[in-house]
């Protein structure tokens, strides 16, 4: 990602940050929204959530549900609805990796970041996922906790 730091076009517009605490993330694909103009001017704002959001397969498309992109003042009657269904871009292929991924037991798919790509183009990121029990999330807090004390100790001695 050293790359995308000094690209000028690259940019985060939403991160879901519980992601990785609330789902053990097996592996990750780019994928290509279908936005409208008032959506993406809206986005180049910064105003949108991922964090409640979740990605489907329907009818043999996927979908990304429950993704929250402010209204967008300027845009008038030719507005968009905020928590719409997008459609998102992936291969065949991919799809039907997709689909057989949610296929097994307690698989998902969890949008993980938005972004700018290095063209200017609105990207997201999704994960396929498998949720955490309570006893995973209190592993995970507690190997963070030691890793930022193991830093202080490090740093004091």
């Amino acid at each position: 990602m050293s790359q995308a730091k000094s690209d000028p076009n690259y940019k985060v517009i939403a991160e879901n940050r519980r992601a990785r605490f609330d789902y053990f993330i097996e592996s990750d694909l780019e994928v290509g929204i279908i936005l409208t103009g008032s959506e993406v001017k809206a986005l180049r704002t910064g105003q949108s959530n991922i964090a409640e959001s979740y990605a489907s397969v329907e009818n043999g498309e996927l979908w990304l549900i429950n993704g929250y992109i402010s209204s967008y003042k300027q845009a008038g009657v030719f507005g968009h609805e905020e928590r719409r269904h997008r459609k998102l871009l992936v291969s065949r292929k991919e799809l039907a990796r997709l689909w057989q991924a949610i296929g097994r037991e307690g698989m998902t798919l969890i949008p993980l970041v938005m972004y700018f790509n290095h063209r200017g183009i609105v990207k997201l990121k999704i994960g396929i996922a498998k949720g955490k029990k309570n006893h995973d999330k209190r592993a995970t807090e507690a190997k963070r906790d030691w890793g930022r004390e193991k830093q202080r100790l490090l740093k004091q001695g």
